[in-house]
């Protein structure tokens, strides 16, 4: 799939990944410059807060909106940072272009709503803004993929994605799923889309910033956007996940960002047992399905139903605990004959209504 883009050039140290940093939400035209210089004194080249602030519920804080746009033009001509803002509607964008924000974030819930990225895309038209575009709530990568084609269709060739993690009434760690699969899907589909990492969401908790950044590293991301605070603990908003200019910049000076132009002739041999590895599970896989299709002709015979939901679950339950004991995680597992089991299904029903 391939997307009109030019490259972002935006500014970073050598040793270290681009950040684009700053607070939650603009609540103070103090608190702004404050957390502001306290980052641009420790290197940071972009600094990001939310002016305007969509909450889950009313009655919370929710940004101060267009007073606080002078303030981020203030932190542009004092500091020398790049500043960025989210916008949601097409009088956000025209404000935040007026008043010369740098770079815009299209946040999860506006992904989500084709109808809001179409409307956000004809506002942009014509101009020549820097966009990121978070995920949506949801792991839909398609819905994804529309919303940054909607902006790049609209003349926008200065485009990066946002992984912020995915909503999930299950939480457990994290405040939003990671699902690593689906940022790497869409750089297998898009290899020149920058992704952009953001921790703070995902983890939800700032003691989490600092392995998620890393991980986000290690999987080749190109940058990270975190939320810092020169007072966390009084934050008006999302107080929990972030942290201070110093502790940020702590954590980017332990952050080790691997080196993808590195031959990979080492590891050739390896990939080639990968390769033989993959073959035999393939050929495992379709002796196993010869045997489903099998019990599949012997329950059309004795008129059985194709789901017997007591052998599904010993299946689950005595592979999760034997992928356990080989070193794999259970959950792992079981997912994977999750879908086994899914196709074996799907092979005996058309079998059964042949």
């Amino acid at each position: 799939m391939d997307l009109n883009l030019q490259p972002l050039h935006l500014p970073s140290d050598n040793e270290r990944p681009f950040v684009i940093a700053g607070p939650c939400s603009a609540e103070t035209e103090e608190q702004v410059m404050k957390t502001a210089w306290q980052l641009a004194k420790k290197g940071c080249h972009m600094f990001r807060a939310g002016v305007w602030k969509p909450r889950t519920k009313p009655g919370g804080f929710e940004g101060n909106g267009l007073k606080a746009l002078p303030w981020l033009k203030r932190v542009k001509e004092e500091t020398g940072m790049l500043v960025a803002t989210e916008v949601a509607t097409p009088t956000h964008v025209e404000q935040a272009l007026a008043h010369g924000i740098d770079i815009l974030w299209i946040g999860a819930r506006t992904s989500a709503n084709p109808f809001a990225m179409q409307d956000l895309a004809d506002a942009l038209r014509g101009t020549d803004a820097t966009v990121l575009v978070k995920n949506p709530v949801n792991p839909d990568l398609e819905l994804w993929i529309g919303a940054l084609e909607r902006i790049n269709q609209a003349g926008i060739t200065k485009l990066a994605a946002v992984h912020r993690g995915f909503s999930s009434y299950d939480k457990k760690i994290y405040r939003n799923l990671p699902m690593w699969q689906i940022p790497i899907e869409l750089r297998r589909r898009i290899p020149d889309l920058p992704i952009i990492n953001d921790p703070s969401h995902i983890g939800g908790r700032r003691e989490l910033v600092a392995p998620l950044c890393q991980q986000a590293m290690d999987l080749g991301f190109d940058g990270l956007l975190v939320e810092a605070h020169c007072d966390p603990d009084k934050a008006w908003s999302d107080a929990k996940q972030q942290v201070t200019p110093d502790v940020l910049d702590y954590i980017l000076s332990l952050i080790v960002v691997r080196d993808e132009t590195v031959t990979t002739e080492g590891i050739h041999e390896l990939r080639n047992q990968i390769d033989e590895l993959d073959n035999q599970l393939m050929d495992l896989l379709a002796k196993r399905m010869r045997v489903c299709r099998e019990i599949g002709q012997y329950k059309k015979e004795h008129n059985m139903t194709v789901l017997q939901p007591v052998r599904y679950s010993e299946i689950l339950d005595k592979r999760g605990a034997q992928g356990v004991l080989c070193g794999m995680d259970a959950e792992f597992v079981k997912k994977i004959f999750e879908n086994v089991h899914e196709e074996s299904v799907r092979q005996q029903m058309e079998i059964i209504n042949k």
